[in-house]
């Protein structure tokens, strides 16, 4: 069975929000960061709307309005997560992540929308 271009967009989005997710349990890194944002508080419950979101994104390939809900958070997620990283005079080559996979959900949205 072939995948398509969109489909292997989903499962890469999915897939990178969930060792995303992993590495906040995992990694002391990501928990800093939240920090240098100023944003602790909120880690655990940025952390669950991109589990949601990672999640939505595999029950959406069956279920296309989950898709369109969980593309578009994670594109929001991910431009605001660029805003914070633009107000911190993050340097392109830090804030790029949040830019590629503001722009991959952004695709994904769009596509699922057109669809």
């Amino acid at each position: 069975m072939a995948i398509d271009f969109s489909t292997t967009c989903i499962l890469v989005s999915s897939f990178s929000f969930f060792g995303y997710v992993l590495s906040y349990f995992i990694s002391t890194h990501m928990k800093s960061e939240f920090k240098r944002f100023n944003l602790e508080k909120f880690g655990l419950i940025i952390i669950l709307f991109q589990f949601l979101g990672a999640t939505g994104l595999l029950v959406g390939l069956v279920y296309h309005p989950i898709l369109i809900i969980s593309s578009l958070g994670l594109f929001l997620q991910m431009l605001l997560g660029l805003i914070v990283r633009i107000k911190l005079k993050d340097d392109l080559w830090i804030s790029l992540p949040a830019f590629f996979f503001m722009i991959l959900n952004g695709y994904i949205f769009l596509n699922t929308i057109n669809y």
